[in-house]
Order: C-alpha cells, then structure tokens, then sequence
C-alpha cells in the first residue's frame, strides 16, 4: 500500500517521490507509467518499465515547452515534492484499486462532431458542433460521404481474453446484448461506408449482414485463415456507390516462414453515383494487423502486402491513383516507427529492434533487429510496396453478383532492387485524427480495457495535392484528392473510466468506433 497522504487523480494515484522511494523500491509497479504536465511534446505511448529498480529514477515533471526525452532524465532533477503518477492497475488487490476504477453507476459518453473550416492541415481549426451542421452533399462539382471504422470485438475473443475485461458486469458482455447497441451505433452515425473489424462468421451471417443489408448496405467480408472465427467486412450504400471491384489480402503466405499468422485485409474499389457520372473510383481498404508487440517484422510485411494490393487496386491507365481510404486496427501506436511509414511514405530501418515497431511497449523484450530485408524475394513485393510481378487477372464482383474477368486493370511492374533498409510508399495519406487534444496534449484514445488505454485504430486518406506538397509520395499524381470536413471526436482515458470502461452499459465493444467525412472535388 501507498502512503496515507497519497492523492487521487482521475483513475490514477499520486505520490511524493520520497514516499515511493520508502515504499516501493523492487516493487512491480507497471507496464505503464503516467506522467502529469503537459503532453503535447511527449512522445507516444507514454514511458513504460515492467520493473521498477534502485538502478532508475523517475525524471522531473517537464515544462510544456520542454522536449520530453526520457534517455537523457537525470535523478538528480527530482525535487522531494515531485509527484509520480501512477497508472490505476498496478494495485494488487481490489482493495487498493482506485475509486476511479472501480464500477461505477453508468453514464453516457459524449462525443460531437469537429468540423474543419480550413482543408489545410496546418491551418486547420475546429469549429466544433455548436449548431453546425456538415452534412454530406452531393453535387455536379463535389462528393461527399462519410466513413466508419469500428473494431466490433469478436465475441469469441472476448470469451478467450476475459482477463480484459474483469471490471466490467458481466451481462454487458453477452452478445445478446452488445449486437443490439453496436447496431444502434451504426444506425445512429449512419456512415456511407463501413470498415469493421473482429467480425465473427457465425454472427455475420445471421445477425450482422442481414441487418445492415436491410439499413441499405452491401457487405463484402474477408474472413481470417486457419480456421479464425473472425475476419474484416467493408460495408457501403447502395445509394450512394456501385461496387468495382472486390481484392481479399491473406497475410498467411504457407510458402514465406515468416508470414505464419492468420490476418487478412479487404479493399474495394467503389464508383461513386452522381448524375454527371465524371467521377473517379474511391479506393477503401480494411485491415486488422497482427496484435503481437514483439513482431514488428511481421506487422511490417502485412502492411507493406496491404499497400501493394491498394496500389494494384487504386493504379489506373494514365498512371495516376484514383483517392484512398484506408482503415482499420494497426495494432501500432502514434509515433511508432510503423505508423511514421504510413504516414511520410519512407522508413529506414536499420537497426530497428522488431519489438519497437509498432510502440505498444517499451519492455526489454522483442529486441532482435530487424533482418534486411524484412520479407524474402519470393513474397514479390518491392521495398515501394507495389507487385513485382504481373498478376493472374482477377475475378470482378458486382452488385448484381455478376461476375467477369477484369481485363483492364492495370499491374504496378518493378525490377528487381538492391538490398536496401528503405521502404517506400507513394500514397500521400494524413491521418483523420491528430492523437492528443490541442488544449491539453493529453493523448486521445480508441481502445480502453483492464490492462490498457491507447490508440491503435485509424482512418488514413489521400489529402488533397495542395495539403501535401514537399510530403514524400507527392511526386505522384493523384484524381482529385479528398477533403477532410470533419471527424466524430474522441475521448481521453479519464473520460472513459467515468462510464467504467469499455465495453459498458452503452457502448459494446472496447474499441470506439472512428467517423469522418470527406469530400471529393470533381
């Protein structure tokens, strides 16, 4: 137990520094250490430890101008009036539990809409939902529609790691009962398509496509190798596109060691339906990255199979790329070393450990680098993530469940390359959200369970050309380019401990789902 004079703060605990150094020296503390202050400079996730020792010291709390870099704290910063802040689960019994964790009577999560007056992401500024409304609007000049991007949480994963998800009752957990909220969720944003992920077949097929086909939607579902029980479905309206086209992404390859897991993706290539009938092709991918920390060799190589399809897919005749959506749980965190690939559009890693890739902890495991290169030749994806090799052409899907050969599409052809640590991508995509609160830097968050709250799902799209000009991959020319008009906000840790949790009484998966809306100027 800590101290009498201890303090509480949000779901966490305070203490002086000269306390814990009394009590707690050699004590497991936490896989994840919290430090109050300013966020906006601290990198992503926060600095964690497994073992808290006399050979470390906290560091002093850092001014909201300071650089935030942990290698170089020194203990001899520490005044005695310091406070650490310590995360809520390192208690070891539910006695010493927080008050803030504990159950509590169930609430609402508030979330708005954040409009952006400016497309700019540099001058962007939200204008938030105070009577505003941005609804999606088509015309002879412009496209609008909107996207969601929902990890459901396979019910048979949540049977299989109800360690997770001890705080919460256990009604709340029944399939019963979340498939009525998730669907009320996805009725109640009403987004023009939907990426969702942990989909499991046996719900699919009886509760889920029925449902959201009788909302208006066409389904498309990918699910997982080897016998997994779930997989990823993109859902879109009828009302709103035609299908194009279906590509299913298996990251299992039986003759590549490496790639031995049983994750998949899903993209689609949809045409918008406006009266002129001048509009590009919408590519939209769906995914669901491995969740080990300690394999960021593969995570590296499901993304870089991902890209490649999208760049099979997006690719049209005059060699330009028709706009790019691309969702889904990465399972990596913002500022990891996989996150910055698909966001500059380059990566060199040299002596990269795999267990840093994705940023979901800082432990002393995982620390065998990388191999150069990642995959082996016969994957026949480049370093630039694109096909090396011509492609048996593909078999097209319809709306009308039609099917025919699609003759016309076009494969990327790459030589063969030098042994290089650099890998590229020529899509220019920003990221829907920025990860931390401007006010506050405190980091936004869209998965909250008993051992963890962080972000890991994304929406990433092709900005428009003037919004990423000098980025890598500008150089590459794209039909049009999407607008980002406004995101579905989230929430902080603390905001979701208030409603103990996820999943709750009202929200039924422990992901949030994310929403944008874009625009295509024509």
């Amino acid at each position: 137990m800590l101290p009498h004079h201890q303090k509480s703060l949000g779901r966490d605990w305070t203490t002086p520094w000269e306390n814990l150094q009394r009590c707690c020296w050699n004590r497991h503390i936490s896989s994840c250490m919290r430090w109050p202050g300013h966020y906006s400079r601290a990198p992503y996730p926060y600095f964690s430890s497994r073992h808290f020792s006399l050979n470390w010291r906290p560091p002093c709390l850092f001014e909201s101008g300071t650089q935030f870099q942990y290698w170089n704290w020194r203990p001899d910063n520490l005044s005695q009036t310091s406070l650490i802040h310590l995360s809520s689960y390192i208690m070891n019994s539910e006695g010493d539990e927080p008050s803030s964790k504990r159950r509590k009577h169930q609430g609402t999560i508030k979330r708005h809409w954040e409009y952006l007056c400016n497309h700019n992401k540099e001058k962007t500024k939200i204008l938030g939902d105070k009577n505003i409304d941005c609804k999606c609007e088509d015309s002879e000049n412009k496209f609008d529609f909107s996207v969601m991007s929902y990890n459901i949480l396979s019910q048979n994963l949540l049977e299989d790691n109800s360690h997770l998800y001890r705080h919460c009752r256990r009604p709340v957990l029944h399939w019963s009962f979340r498939f009525p909220n998730i669907l009320k969720e996805i009725k109640h944003f009403d987004a023009d398509v939907l990426c969702l992920q942990e989909v499991q077949e046996d719900h699919y097929g009886t509760e889920i496509r029925p449902s959201l086909e009788s909302l208006g939607y066409h389904c498309e579902y990918k699910i997982r190798t080897g016998r997994k029980p779930d997989g990823c479905a993109i859902c879109f309206k009828h009302s709103k596109f035609s299908l194009l086209s279906v590509n299913p992404v298996e990251f299992y390859r039986p003759d590549v060691p490496l790639l031995d897991r049983d994750n998949v993706g899903l993209v689609l290539l949809l045409q918008p339906k406006i009266a002129s009938g001048a509009s590009p092709a919408i590519c939209i991918a769906n995914t669901h990255l491995l969740y080990n920390p300690r394999r960021g060799d593969i995570k590296l190589t499901q993304l870089a199979m991902l890209l490649a399809e999208i760049s099979s897919v997006a690719h049209q005749k005059d060699g330009s790329f028709c706009p790019i959506v691309m969702c889904g749980d990465f399972n990596s965190v913002p500022g990891s070393p996989l996150y910055s690939f698909i966001k500059e559009g380059k990566l060199n890693y040299e002596g990269l450990a795999i267990g840093k890739v994705s940023g979901q902890e800082q432990s002393s495991r995982g620390q065998r680098i990388l191999s150069i290169p990642i995959w082996p030749p016969n994957l026949g994806i480049s370093q630039n993530c694109v096909y090396e090799v011509q492609q048996v052409p593909k078999v097209e899907k319809t709306d009308s469940d039609q099917t025919q050969t699609q003759l016309d599409k076009t494969e990327v052809l790459v030589t063969a390359e030098k042994l290089s640590s650099n890998l590229q991508h020529h899509f220019s995509l920003s990221s829907v959200y920025s990860h931390y609160f401007p006010d506050t830097g405190i980091p936004e968050v869209t998965t909250c369970h008993s051992r963890s709250a962080i972000t890991v799902d994304y929406i990433f799209y092709s900005a428009e050309k003037e919004d990423v000009a000098g980025q890598p991959g500008a150089e590459v020319a794209l039909v049009g380019g999407l607008k980002l008009l406004g995101r579905l906000s989230l929430l902080t840790e603390q905001d979701l401990w208030t409603v103990n949790g996820l999943p709750n009484e009202n929200n039924s998966s422990d992901h949030l789902p994310l929403l944008a809306k874009f625009r295509l100027e024509l």
